[in-house]
């Protein structure tokens, strides 16, 4: 039988990825990728510490929905923000971006 500890390295190993990805990566789509990876593990952990700790309150599952809605709004203003630096660079390549130095 899969218990609460099977999810949690599940969740544990996703978010591991996910850092590695956000610290390792110099492409930007890669990074809002692995930042995607990181809060689907966090999911994870919403549903099932829900599932096995209250099964009769769906409080995890709304908290995971939420996450949901947040991550579509970050990815959907940080890909606007890769296509027109894009346009302009004609790269994303996170050590181009230089926009904000003096």
């Amino acid at each position: 039988m899969i218990g609460l500890t099977h999810y949690m390295i599940l969740s544990s190993l996703l978010f591991g990825i996910g850092v590695y990805g956000v610290l390792s990566k110099r492409n930007a789509v890669a990074i809002l990728m692995s930042v995607e990876l990181m809060l689907n593990a966090v999911n994870i952990n919403f549903v099932a510490i829900n599932r096995f700790i209250n099964p009769d309150q769906v409080v995890g599952q709304l908290f995971a929905i939420v996450v949901i809605v947040v991550a579509a709004a970050e990815v959907s203003v940080g890909l606007a923000l890769i296509i027109s630096i894009y346009r302009h660079r004609k790269s994303v390549n996170l050590s181009d971006f230089n926009l904000l130095k003096w």
